[in-house]
């Protein structure tokens, strides 16, 4: 059954200004999810999913509290309204928190035009799991495939509406189909993982369900046999697949939330060189079908393309309302927000400056080397960049691809790291984060 969601977080704000508030703000959203998994040919697990959240913000004076319900009867949104105010009365001061004048708030109050929701009914469950069984036979076919463990399709459709006592009332939907396979090669001990999965807001944008297996068992069948890289100091590639990975310890380190603490590595950069000349890194918050687009961020700000990086350089950081008048600066539009908590600092849609070079190419630019395409773990300082994180992939001698490793450390500090990137020109164009893979000069490798 359709919820109205403006009337609920009507309803919360007005309740929560009963209860004393002196502002409020609510997100609220109604989600419905159908997921599929299947085995050896015949369904393993189903699931549905439906249900509405509210995320009601209280503030009074500098002192604020956060509360969350799934129960949206009128005496269940009055009650917790009530205990609302009440955590807030005895919540310490924040000098820092509270909502955006009106003079700041988005006139974009919806996402037309942006293409986040598929028109339609949800799928047939008998749909998804065709998909996934034919996922799963393509996996298979693949020679030297042992098994798959899973093979799933999921779609998803949620609606959201944000509401505030200043003034702004705006929402939107967003809609995905999913599907994913992972295989397995070998048996015993010697068995090997790989995967492979697609996300699209569309349903006629997705790769088939054949390619996708396909590739989930090549990977896996690829990581046969794997050995310990040697030790030392060498060229590093992330492939595609982990490139963002890399850049998004860039972004936690120019996150508001860190700068505002001292906890980065970059908290006195701005101006400086933190990628090479020649790359930037842009933003684009309205971008058409990506799953990360926003018409408006988490406290009703408007949202607008903008570079962080610039010709290397650091341009600014990501700051939500809190943050910035921390530091002084302007908010960037970059808040988020569950129905749990405050609002906090965040990106949505990135892209990277790609170079000219394959990644065949970069695997000859390497020499000798190692070609990430798994990481596990982390060890990050997040005042110093010091990095260290487990990897396997594959070992490449003379430029080309000797043989698949696995159970090593790479290491080194980000700083110098990012500074040296030299990009690929692979990324993928759907993604939200369009980074291509990424050589990194002069890792120390930890293995044999």
């Amino acid at each position: 059954m359709p919820h109205n969601l403006q009337a609920l977080a009507e309803k919360a704000l007005a309740a929560a200004k009963a209860a004393g508030a002196g502002a409020a703000d609510v997100l609220a959203v109604a989600g419905d999810s159908l997921s599929i998994e299947v085995r050896q040919g015949a369904l393993e697990h189903a699931e549905r999913a439906e249900g509405v959240d509210l995320g009601l913000r209280v503030l009074i004076g500098k002192r604020q509290a956060c509360i969350s319900i799934s129960d949206i009867r009128d005496d269940a949104i009055e009650t917790a309204a009530a205990r609302a105010v009440a955590m807030a009365r005895l919540a310490p001061e924040d000098a820092y928190c509270g909502l955006a004048d009106p003079d700041q708030l988005s006139a974009l109050r919806a996402a037309d035009g942006l293409e986040l929701e598929e028109p339609g009914d949800a799928p047939n469950p008998a749909d998804l799991q065709a998909l996934a069984c034919q996922a799963e036979a393509a996996a298979l076919a693949v020679k030297g495939v042992a098994q798959v463990q899973s093979a799933g399709a999921d779609w998803s459709r949620h609606n959201i509406w944000l509401a505030a006592s200043n003034g702004f009332s705006g929402g939107y939907a967003r809609s995905s189909h999913s599907l994913a396979a992972v295989a397995i090669s070998g048996t015993g001990t010697a068995m090997e993982r790989d995967w492979a999965a697609e996300s699209r807001i569309f349903k006629g944008d997705m790769p088939s369900a054949e390619d996708i297996g396909q590739r989930a068992g090549a990977r896996a069948v690829a990581r046969s046999g794997p050995r310990k890289p040697p030790t030392g100091a060498y060229p590093v590639l992330y492939d595609e697949r982990v490139a963002s990975g890399l850049i998004g310890h860039l972004l936690s380190a120019i996150n508001g939330a860190a700068i505002a603490r001292g906890a980065s590595w970059l908290r006195d950069a701005l101006g400086e060189a933190v990628l090479p000349e020649g790359m930037d890194l842009v933003e684009n918050p309205r971008r058409a079908r990506s799953a990360a687009s926003r018409p408006f961020d988490a406290e009703g700000l408007p949202t607008h393309a903008r570079s962080w990086v610039e010709d290397g350089r650091l341009q600014g950081y990501v700051l939500d309302l809190a943050t910035a008048r921390k530091l002084g600066m302007d908010a960037t539009g970059n808040a988020a927000r569950g129905t749990g908590g405050p609002p906090a600092p965040s990106t949505t849609n990135l892209a990277l400056t790609q170079g000219s070079l394959s990644r065949e190419d970069l695997l000859r630019e390497m020499g000798t080397g190692l070609l990430i395409t798994s990481l596990i773990g982390s060890s990050i300082n997040a005042t110093t960049g010091d990095y260290s994180r487990g990897a396997s992939g594959f070992w490449v001698e003379n430029g080309e691809i000797a043989g698949p490793v696995n159970e090593c450390t790479v290491a080194g500090n980000l700083r110098p790291m990012l500074a040296s990137l030299i990009a690929g020109n692979d990324a993928q164009m759907h993604k939200s984060h369009q980074i291509p893979s990424l050589l990194v000069e002069g890792l120390t490798i930890a293995g044999a």
